[in-house]
């Protein structure tokens, strides 16, 4: 056994411990390919102190430019205290947030989210103005190189931040302009005169929530117009439309709570029970919920979030001294929804006949769903389509490394796979802690325009949904993401498109919370004795011999099964290529699989060869 003395304990500074463990402080890391990935939670935590300063009233403007991967962001707040520009970057538990007479209702109050952001860039420029004086740094990595002197600034009050993510720890990164859009648009939503200016663009809400609502749904697809209450530090906007599941949109202090958390839980306690006493008649919760599709905002005094990156909260009360937070959202729905319901009887009729619609579809399926959750039980026990993993997205966190749970948790995912010879190479190459497999049979059912009776009653749509844990939404969600992982040819292909619309049939949520995505694997093997390289298309495959020279070796995979477990390993690990299955706001679901799924019309077959794509001009685009 190797010696454990007292020169093996080490103790890391701050930038050390976030760059050896990134993931606690922002998350996977990834590419930029997912909503999620680290490059956008570094630009959220810089956006969040400007957006603190303009919810303490301070600046109603914030630029952001994103140009050759360096982010500038440019706020009119009151500008960090001249004298502690250097330490409020790079020294842990130092901030303005923990003096509550300064920030009363901030996003994070732990002091670490600017001091992540500089560990983890090569370049990272802090420049305060105040009352006509200025004083900037520069760092690289944590480690500052370079600091001014208090100067003379005509500038406006006000905070620049300027960085260029570490490329050796986001590795091939780049940014999506369409994921900075949405959390653009939603801190715009929460805070209503509020103007971010992005590359040009200019990003305004004037109403809010129901703003949110109108863009977030299909405002043809809601059963009656979104009600929109506000109130004292809580903003709720309501309507049904005619999709499965909830749709719900949480935030607490301007964060977008993704996994939800104790005011998410209390709206739908407190919805449920406001409609039951408004009606006066004991619905089902899932009969009211049903094609629910809501935004809830909370401003909450000194949130605690159950990690770094703030995607859930944990907190129980609003402030020190004040209501939980379950009884403020239920006093507040009890008091302004049972009001607005019986100000617009309208409303309240054809929200009465959206929940007696769920009761009657809900009866319909018992019997059916009764028999087809025994049939899963019994194949659970002995469940050869799942080889599950060890961390599930849905655990409750415990013990000392509960951050570190969470990082795992976070990195969850289940692979769907068509045959045996695809699963069994993941199989033997996945990480067992947090990786699952899920194997398909063959071609699934196309279940394009049926009820959701056909998920009871298809044993593998069945056990799928039993293996995900979404039977009663995504609440009880195992896995943080799916992924389709099927052959790169016409087969592999369809099946993508038949699990894809299985999901935006019965489980939509899944696909708008972005937690669906399709494996992208390599479809070229080139080598020679002393490099290997994986090509995903033509055109790589023709820069990769033209980089080898001579003859290298070419294999072209035909399928999952042919790639071995052990190179496998390596298109599955951290750099995994994966592509989120993104709807645009406010699509027509119904529509949209109808024009893809439904009956093979004109205008499809007219879609489809106006659309062929051939390959020759890619790869002499290439070889020139």
């Amino acid at each position: 056994m190797s010696d454990y003395r007292e020169e093996n304990i080490r103790t890391l500074d701050w930038k050390e411990h976030i760059r050896l463990r990134p993931g606690m402080y922002i998350g996977k890391l990834g590419d930029g390919n997912s909503p999620d990935d680290g490059i956008y939670v570094l630009v959220k935590e810089v956006m969040d102190n400007s957006l603190d300063e303009h919810m303490m009233g301070h600046g109603a403007r914030i630029e952001v430019t994103i140009k050759d991967n360096t982010v500038t962001v440019r706020d009119y707040g009151r500008g960090i205290p001249l004298g502690k520009v250097v330490d409020v970057v790079s020294k842990m538990n130092t901030g303005g947030k923990y003096d509550s007479k300064a920030f009363q209702k901030s996003i994070g109050l732990n002091g670490v989210g600017t001091k992540a952001v500089n560990a983890l860039s090569n370049y990272f420029k802090v420049q305060s103005f105040r009352d006509g004086k200025t004083v900037w740094a520069e760092f690289s990595k944590g480690e500052l190189t370079t600091a001014s002197k208090e100067e003379r600034s005509s500038e406006p009050n006000g905070t620049l931040i300027v960085f260029v993510p570490d490329d050796t720890i986001f590795k091939n990164f780049h940014f999506k302009l369409d994921f900075l859009d949405d959390l653009l648009w939603n801190y715009c939503y929460l805070n209503a005169g509020l103007s971010i200016i992005y590359n040009g663009k200019k990003y305004y809400s004037k109403n809010g929530l129901l703003d949110l609502l109108k863009r977030k749904a299909n405002e043809e697809e809601l059963r009656y117009p979104v009600i929109h209450l506000k109130g004292e530090d809580i903003e709720v906007a309501i309507s049904h439309g005619n999709d499965y599941g909830e749709d719900l949109y949480s935030f607490v202090n301007g964060q977008y709570t993704t996994q939800g958390g104790t005011h998410q839980q209390a709206f739908r306690e407190a919805f449920v029970k406001t409609v039951r006493d408004f009606f006066k008649k004991d619905y089902d919760s899932a009969d009211v919920r049903q094609s629910i599709v809501a935004a809830l905002a909370v401003r909450v005094q000194e949130p605690v979030f159950e990690s770094q990156t703030k995607t859930k909260l944990g907190s129980q009360h609003m402030f020190e001294k004040g209501p939980t937070i379950r009884n403020f959202v239920l006093d507040f729905l009890s008091k302004e929804l049972d009001n607005y319901l019986h100000k617009n009887p309208a409303v309240a009729d054809i929200l009465k006949k959206r929940i007696e619609q769920s009761e009657r579809e809900r009866k319909e399926l018992s019997g059916i769903k009764k028999l087809a959750n025994e049939r899963a039980k019994k194949a659970n026990l002995h469940n050869k389509k799942l080889r599950d993993c060890r961390v599930h997205y849905n655990d409750e966190p415990t013990g000392k490394n509960k951050e570190e749970y969470v990082e795992l948790q976070n990195k969850t995912t289940i692979f769907i796979t068509e045959g045996d010879s695809a699963s069994g190479s993941i199989t033997k190459s996945r990480n067992v802690e947090t990786q699952a497999v899920f194997s398909l049979r063959g071609k699934p059912l196309n279940s394009f325009g049926l009820t959701k009776k056909v998920v009871y009653e298809n044993e593998e749509f069945n056990l799928l949904q039993h293996a995900l844990n979404i039977e009663d939404g995504l609440e009880g969600l195992r896995y943080k993401n799916i992924v389709i992982a099927t052959d790169a040819d016409v087969d592999g292909m369809h099946i993508r498109l038949l699990i894809m619309t299985f999901f935006l049939q019965f489980f939509p949520d899944l696909v708008k919370q972005k937690h669906v995505y399709v494996l992208e694997t390599p479809l070229f093997r080139v080598r020679n004795k002393q490099e290997t390289i994986y090509c995903y298309d033509e055109s790589e495959k023709q820069k990769a011999i033209r980089k080898l020279g001579g003859k290298p070796e070419i294999t072209r995979f035909k399928g999952l099964g042919e790639i071995s477990p052990e190179e496998f390993a390596a298109f599955i690990g951290d750099d995994i290529r994966a592509v989120p299955v993104l709807i645009e706001q406010g699509e027509h679901i119904n529509a949209l699989l109808d024009y893809y799924m439904g009956k093979n019309t004109p205008q499809r077959q007219e879609f489809i060869i106006g659309n062929l794509k051939i390959e020759v001009d890619a790869v002499e685009e290439a070889v020139a």
